[in-house]
């Protein structure tokens, strides 16, 4: 009988660990389930069907409602090519935001607001440039070279946004028009 608490102890403490392994492991099969929600509904918005670019995206926070975001990922990439983004930059992507129906209240104004105030990571780039090269798996040329001239066209305009001194100069900086050399190989 000596032993009787302080094996009820060990059975509570035992009962205690499994039950916090339990709700531990119970999130994470949430978490991966919801994952896989977001993948499979990005796909079908999409028609992403590489599942590691799926999940890339999604981790970076792209999902179906978000999608429309990632198009504006070049222009964000130019703005912050110096190192800063000037208010003239964040008009201007801002504004090529509402050109593509992203209006202040959708959630993907909101991520491009994010980009603009702390700079992404490198991933996004990269996520970008696998998007773009699932894109042009299933484009014709014709379309592919429309999508990279309106996608150039607007990031020049970025980069043209805040260039030059009192007008004069060369408006695009060395690292802007790195990112958009870098931008135009991603159709390639």
């Amino acid at each position: 009988m000596a032993n009787e608490p302080l094996d009820d102890r060990r059975k509570a403490l035992e009962n205690s660990f499994f039950a916090k392994q339990e709700k531990k492991l119970l999130a994470q099969l949430r978490e991966k389930k919801q994952a896989e929600t977001n993948q499979q509904e990005l796909m079908e918005v999409s028609g992403i069907t590489d599942a590691a670019i799926l999940a890339t995206l999604v981790r970076l926070g792209i999902g179906a409602e978000t999608l429309a975001a990632l198009s504006l990922a070049p222009l964000v990439a130019v703005a912050w090519a110096d190192g800063t983004v000037d208010d003239k930059e964040r008009t201007t992507i801002l504004a090529a935001a509402a050109e593509i129906g992203i209006q202040p209240h959708h959630i993907g104004y909101q991520l491009v607001e994010t980009w603009l105030a702390h700079r992404p990571s490198r991933d996004l780039d990269q996520a970008w440039d696998d998007y773009v090269g699932s894109l042009n798996d299933v484009l014709t040329p014709a379309e592919r070279n429309a999508l990279r001239d309106d996608l150039l066209s607007r990031a020049r305009r970025v980069a043209e946004a805040s260039g030059g001194i009192l007008g004069l100069g060369n408006k695009v900086s060395k690292p802007e028009q790195a990112v958009l050399k870098r931008l135009a190989a991603a159709f390639d």
